[in-house]
């Protein structure tokens, strides 16, 4: 599949997959401006691109996960959702889970992008069927 993405600063980087295609889901985002990440504050980072989805389709920036285990900086909303509709700038909010500020310099690899199909839906009140589990949730499976 085909997707349009444009540069909306110069100095943006195109995602690209680690490893190709075959093995990874993501396509690496990174930061077009350097940012200084201070603990427990989100911050939008921006990415200096825009894109172009096809209608039923979402991108989904997740955090990465070496950035996350090394640095504690994850994304805040994950898995933030890009809608087909939108044509803005892609902005990644990172948040600094760590107790010092973390450097993020331009060009790093700072979340993924994940495209997926989604199917719309109509909503249509009424009444719920019965099942086992009903309304358990939140541990009623056992710890």
């Amino acid at each position: 599949m085909r997707v349009l993405i444009k540069r909306v600063h110069p100095d943006a980087v195109i995602p690209k997959y680690a490893h190709g295609p075959l093995e990874d889901a993501g396509l690496d985002l990174c930061a077009v401006a350097d940012a200084v990440l201070a603990p427990n504050v989100a911050q939008a980072v921006p990415t200096g691109l825009s894109i172009e989805l096809p209608p039923g389709y979402e991108c989904q920036v997740r955090p990465r996960s070496g950035l996350a285990l090394k640095n504690s900086v994850t994304v805040a909303n994950s898995p933030g959702t890009i809608d087909p509709g939108y044509r803005g700038e892609v902005k990644v909010i990172l948040l600094n889970l760590g107790k010092e500020n973390y450097q993020v310099t331009k060009g790093d690899r700072i979340a993924q992008m994940v495209v997926a199909k989604y199917e719309a839906i109509e909503l249509v009140e009424g009444d719920l069927s019965e099942t086992e589990r009903g309304a358990g949730g939140f541990g009623s499976s056992g710890r």
